[in-house]
């Protein structure tokens, strides 16, 4: 299936630059794949239209407070009419040279309208309330000549936001509420890289996914801001799809069907959209389709009710509204519910972003300054380079070109070069050891030589110090190897030697070590989180405490981070879906929270996704970390896009998330 929608991809992209069209693959076989998927369209028939008394380029029918009302743009501007009665007055007007026209239901009842101002390339956004058409916004769109506009409601993250589809390559996602609050003023929180010429765009809110149509194909992107932006083929035209004529418009049912309207002759798609790009083709190109005739249309909008679907059909030249009556789906399909609302925090600061880009920065490291907590510093590795020093503002304050670092631990306390010193362990790649770092009373850090290993693949790393004068280093490699090992000082260098290997079934990275409770929690990547003792002389025997369910915990289990006190706490990087979960840090390690660290619009700092390591003080580190922090590594960098850095979350943040009743217990 992968092959055959990637030759479809090419050959469309091929057309659209004006190449000839030639087959690609023309094996018996690939023949018989594409006439199967082409054959997918079903003609079926459709009730005749009825065409309302209303001449419109664009119509919205929606019924807002009991009240059917319908919302009409023409080249006056746009005019709320109440729905079905003859010669009515208008309820309210505003004038403007409006295009594309699309809403909103919103949770107090109310509806939001947006389209734009095509003489100024201005967008407006209007709330319908209390019977009055509100102003929400004016604000004049620089990035792009805009071709469609299409809402997002994110239930999980709550935040309302709207993609701006230009027609030369490039959408905008503007963040408009955030947890029920409107932004003073919008933010964009993402450009996305879509088709050249792309059209029309349309959101399924239920399985949080962005469509939009290009001359030759619809594409399915991810609509939240801080997802993947790769994206798979739905559908394409003939002889390899089902597609006859220009998409101009798209729209998701309440099944999560997608319907599109196809430009001249006019015909309306109704294609049961496969949940993945792996599905087979059947799925994936489950399409019905009606003819609705000859004549060129624009647009269109829906208005559902309990079993049947309106389809209002208008066109550029402001004829008379058609509608058609949608029957029930001669495909199977589910009613999508949406997804559960997850606790959100918000970063106060982040560190520089990588140079480079790309998988670069992957694991932080806190170190507290001993009298000045605000001059604490910030390690990170860098998968490329080597060590990254930040500030409690996020500025770097050095690079250790060592090597490829991926992970990184430090303790305190252990002399060396006849001075007192804090230590920094790695894992360094190049050479499968240990590389070590010496930091000084004033935060500098330095290089302090290497222990070897005999691991093969080297990966994650963290340390442990049961007491003041026992530093030890535990490391894991891709075969679920984890070995420990002791640090040694003689006042001048530091060496390490090996003292016990454990072992999980399949590939760890993150471990966290409980200095007081003399526990070690390792990461297995696709399954769990497995708990040993951590003394040196301990059993190698260890139990899997937590399992990943797809749910809670996802895979990937990335980092880990311990916080200690009279309620300890065990908190993990639930990378498969952006997230991180806090546990009882004690058995018998009940999950007590599940959040995600979102944007912060006013500070101009985008969320968290994809975190690879992160770690965690309940030590002051100054002016809005009294309590301690939380820094995560941000797989996804955006507002702007560019290299991955760290974001910085005050611990109470997450603290204050807790239930006063199962805080700890």
């Amino acid at each position: 299936m992968k092959k055959m929608m990637l030759t479809a991809a090419i050959s469309s992209l091929l057309v659209a630059c004006g190449a000839p069209q030639s087959p690609v693959n023309s094996s018996p076989k690939f023949k018989s794949e594409a006439a199967k998927n082409a054959a997918a369209t079903v003609a079926a028939p459709l009730a005749s239209a009825s065409k309302l008394s209303i001449a419109a380029h664009h119509l919205v029918q929606a019924e807002v407070a009991g009240q059917q009302l319908q919302f009409v743009l023409d080249k006056q501007g746009l005019t709320v009419l109440a729905a079905g009665l003859a010669n009515t007055q208008p309820l309210a007007t505003a004038s403007g040279n409006f295009v594309r026209l699309t809403s909103q239901a919103l949770a107090d009842g109310s509806l939001l309208l947006a389209a734009m101002e095509a003489d100024t390339q201005s967008l407006h956004l209007w709330r319908w309330q209390n019977g009055q058409l509100q102003p929400q916004l004016q604000q004049v769109i620089n990035s792009r000549v805009v071709e469609d506009l299409c809402f997002y409601q994110s239930s999980s993250n709550q935040q309302l936001s709207i993609f701006l589809l230009g027609g030369r390559g490039g959408a905008d996602q503007l963040l408009l509420q955030q947890g029920g609050n409107w932004l003073q003023q919008p933010v964009v929180i993402r450009e996305l890289a879509v088709p050249y010429d792309s059209k029309a765009c349309a959101v399924d809110a239920n399985k949080g996914n962005l469509y939009v149509s290009e001359p030759n194909a619809i594409w399915r992107y991810q609509a939240e801001p801080e997802a993947d932006e790769g994206r798979e083929l739905v559908q394409v035209t003939q002889p390899f799809g089902a597609i006859h004529a220009e998409i101009v418009a798209l729209s998701v049912l309440p099944d999560s069907t997608l319907l599109a309207l196809e430009e001249q002759p006019a015909r309306l798609l109704r294609i049961a959209v496969s949940s993945s790009a792996d599905d087979n083709a059947d799925k994936n190109t489950a399409v019905q389709s009606w003819q609705l005739g000859a004549e060129a249309v624009a647009a269109m909008s829906l208005l559902h009710a309990a079993d049947t679907t309106q389809v209002f059909v208008t066109s550029e030249d402001v004829a008379p509204v058609q509608q058609w009556i949608l029957p029930a789906a001669g495909v199977a399909t589910t009613m999508q519910q949406a997804a559960k609302p997850i606790l959100q925090v918000q970063p106060i600061a982040q560190s520089q972003a990588a140079l480079p880009r790309g998988d670069v920065i992957d694991d932080p490291a806190i170190w507290h300054h001993a009298s000045k907590p605000e001059l604490s510093r910030i390690l990170a590795t860098d998968k490329r380079n080597g060590l990254d020093v930040y500030d409690l503002t996020g500025k770097r304050l050095q690079q250790l070109a060592v090597g490829r670092l991926n992970n990184v631990d430090l303790r305190y306390g252990l002399r060396w070069q006849g001075k007192p010193h804090d230590v920094a362990v790695a894992s360094l790649r190049n050479n499968n050891s240990l590389q070590l770092f010496a930091i000084a009373a004033d935060g500098t850090v330095k290089t302090a030589g290497q222990i070897p290993t005999a691991m093969q693949q080297i990966y994650g790393l963290c340390m442990f110090q049961p007491t003041a004068a026992q530093i030890y280093v535990f490391v894991n490699d891709k075969s679920g190897l984890v070995e420990q090992y002791q640090l040694h000082s003689d006042g001048q260098n530091w060496s390490g030697q090996k003292v016990r290997s454990l072992q999980v079934k399949g590939q760890p990275e993150g471990c966290v070590a409980d200095d007081k409770g003399q526990q070690l929690f390792v990461g297995e990547e696709d399954s769990g989180i497995w708990r040993f003792d951590a003394a040196a002389d301990a059993p190698v025997t260890g139990e899997q405490i937590l399992l990943v369910d797809g749910k809670e915990l996802v895979a990937d289990v990335e980092g880990l981070a311990f916080a200690p006190g009279d309620t300890p706490y065990l908190l993990a990087s639930s990378q498969g879906d952006d997230s991180y979960v806090l546990y009882q840090g004690v058995a018998p390690y009940r999950q007590l929270l599940k959040f995600r660290v979102t944007t912060n619009p006013e500070l101009g700092i985008d969320g968290s996704s994809e975190t690879d390591g992160l770690d965690l003080t309940v030590r002051s580190l100054g002016p809005g970390f009294e309590q301690g922090a939380l820094i995560v590594q941000d797989g996804r960098n955006r507002m702007p896009e560019q290299g991955q850095n760290l974001k910085y979350v005050p611990w109470h943040a997450v603290l204050d998330l807790l239930p006063k009743t199962s805080a700890g217990q």
